[in-house]
């Protein structure tokens, strides 16, 4: 499948094909990127050393986020994500949803506490137990951001802010990330992060954030044929054309209502799946406990 465009620097036709032979990383993010996983595996290499066990799905979750960054930012698709609205709302998915979520259930707090040093590790620690850590862990602004930030990003002058400047286009990209890890952390990740709710809250959080994507997915792609409603219309109508500009609107709509659905659905398994997985730990604890309570003659 491929997407015509009438853009500058003679790009091909969008596709998956584009997606791999297109790409030209970015130097900072490539760097990144690389220097994250090269710092996971060296503490998953100290910590197995000195003999203590780390789950190997830990390490694949960890490093298969850092691809799915890799793939958004460095790939072919970010040297399209200015010029097809479509190619930049895949984009957004696998920043803000995908990659937060395989970055959580990779544990890497965990592992930064179990494998640094006494004074970075303290200072770690300070910041998970900090008012501010505290506040922006507080169940309601991680949903409240995760859910408003889109609307107010492509309902205002915002993204056609970010795609006329470099430096805005690239904190998009941060906060879509940063907003993703604050929403998908404290609900599927493992870490002892501040805003960790019962298991029956976070899959409530998590269906109650899936309508709004819908909403949100339903609007962008209520465009006219005659272009009323395109977003960043200054920008998209030289580069491609209005009908271009409009299908690609739509395709983005539908991305964002489609994957909103799907992943959240998704989620909400492996939500369900981590609540009986530590109902059974909760009853095998139980179970000892009585167990030792029988032995030493109290029951």
């Amino acid at each position: 499948m491929s997407f015509a465009l009438a853009g500058p620097g003679g790009l091909p036709p969008f596709g998956t094909l584009t997606v791999l032979t297109q790409t030209r990383p970015p130097l900072v993010p490539a760097l990144m990127i690389t220097l994250t996983g090269a710092l996971y595996l060296y503490g998953v290499r100290r910590l197995t050393a000195r003999g203590d066990a780390w789950a190997w799905g830990r390490t694949a979750g960890f490093l298969g986020g850092l691809a799915v960054l890799f793939v958004a930012l460095c790939s072919g698709l970010a040297r399209y994500d200015e010029l097809l609205f479509g190619a930049h709302m895949a984009q957004h998915m696998l920043l803000s949803m995908v990659a937060p979520v395989f970055l959580a259930l990779g544990a890497p707090v965990t592992l930064a506490l179990r494998t640094l040093p006494s004074r970075p590790r303290s200072r770690l620690l300070a910041l998970l137990h900090s008012r501010f850590a505290r506040v922006m862990s507080f169940p309601a602004i991680p949903w409240l951001l995760f859910i408003g930030s889109p609307f107010a990003l492509y309902f205002s002058g915002w993204y056609g802010a970010t795609l006329s400047s470099a430096v805005l286009h690239d904190l998009l990209h941060l906060h879509f990330v940063l907003v993703g890890c604050l929403f998908f952390w404290p609900i599927l990740g493992i870490d002892p992060v501040p805003g960790r709710v019962s298991h029956p809250f976070r899959i409530l959080m998590l269906f109650a954030s899936m309508p709004f994507h819908a909403f949100l997915g339903v609007a962008i792609m209520s465009v006219g044929d005659d272009g009323k409603g395109l977003l960043a219309a200054q920008h998209y109508l030289p580069l491609i054309g209005r009908a271009d500009a409009v299908f690609q609107q739509q395709v983005g709509g539908g991305l964002i209502w489609s994957s909103g659905d799907i992943v959240g659905l998704l989620f909400i398994f492996v939500a369900v799946a981590q609540w009986m997985r530590a109902s059974e730990r909760e009853a095998a604890r139980e179970d000892r406990r009585l167990d030792r309570l029988e032995a030493a003659g109290r029951l």
